[in-house]
């Protein structure tokens, strides 16, 4: 991925460190795979405010994404596209039937290029296959948690994990957090890291950027009264005391993990290097 420095013609350009787009190859979306995106601007079915700094942006359709890659068979990249409903791109798979799906685009892939899905197809990059049958130490995203349930672990733009172990059950995964965890052998996951990758170095330059994605400003706690937060009050710029978040909860040393949860058997390591029940 490249990014885009802009000459500071503007104010809202001066700061302005944008995508390029250099792997995108179409601003023109699937119609087929296109749902309606309701928005709700962080309000409930009665219409009361349950999510605060939501509301606004620009109109957006969801895009259906095969996270299960269920159906066999060599598919052509078609395209490489954005989605405005994620970080990674997307990529336009099209069937020899002529069915076309959306998959997560990994990195190097290219339009023109095979993909395949299934038990037998060679580990390659953009092939789903199950962790059962890949060679240790290989980079992979949309991970499955329970066979045939479809990826939910590594799907942002720039993730993916590593193969570390197999055991008899379980494949032992290095996650991109560096915690270290199991997950069923037999689960799919896509060979690849997730394109995009540098998403998190650019700069909105203004805050009407964020507007257009749909964010209000967003107030401090130390600048509300004591009624509205709890870190706020004072005389003057007093400090808020320990940071926490408008119902109490500490955002610093606070262990917010369920104690005795039932997936502790199948982490090995936790991010921050201890091991489950340490304290």
């Amino acid at each position: 991925m490249a990014l885009r420095k802009f000459k500071p013609i503007t104010a809202g350009t001066r700061w302005r460190i944008g995508n390029a787009y250099a792997e995108v190859t179409t601003n023109v979306p699937e119609k087929s795979l296109l749902e309606a995106k309701p928005r709700t601007g962080g309000r409930n079915t009665s219409g009361h405010l349950t999510m605060r700094y939501r509301g606004g942006g620009h109109k957006k359709k969801y895009r259906i994404v095969d996270f299960k890659r269920n159906k066999a068979g060599v598919a052509t990249v078609e395209s490489i596209q954005y989605d405005p409903n994620r970080t990674a791109f997307l990529a336009l798979l099209v069937f020899a039937d002529g069915e076309k799906r959306y998959i997560l685009a990994p990195q190097g892939l290219e339009v023109g290029a095979k993909v395949e899905s299934g038990p037998t197809v060679a580990p390659e990059v953009g092939n789903a296959l199950p962790m059962r049958n890949m060679p240790l130490g290989t980079n992979i995203h949309n991970i499955e948690m329970q066979p045939g349930q479809g990826g939910k672990l590594a799907r942002s733009a720039g993730s993916s994990a590593q193969l570390a172990n197999k055991e008899d059950r379980y494949a032992v995964l290095k996650m991109p957090s560096g915690e270290l965890r199991k997950v069923l052998i037999d689960c799919f996951a896509t060979v690849g890291v997730v394109s995009n990758s540098d998403h998190s170095l650019q700069s909105m330059g203004k805050a009407g950027r964020n507007r257009w994605k749909g964010i209000r400003p967003r107030n401090r706690g130390v600048a509300m009264n004591p009624v509205d937060h709890p870190m706020g009050g004072g005389e003057g710029k007093a400090s808020g005391g320990q940071p926490r978040s408008r119902n109490g909860q500490y955002s610093r040393g606070l262990k917010t993990r369920t104690v005795g949860k039932s997936s502790d058997k199948l982490i090995i390591q936790r991010k921050n290097g201890s091991k489950i029940g340490n304290k």
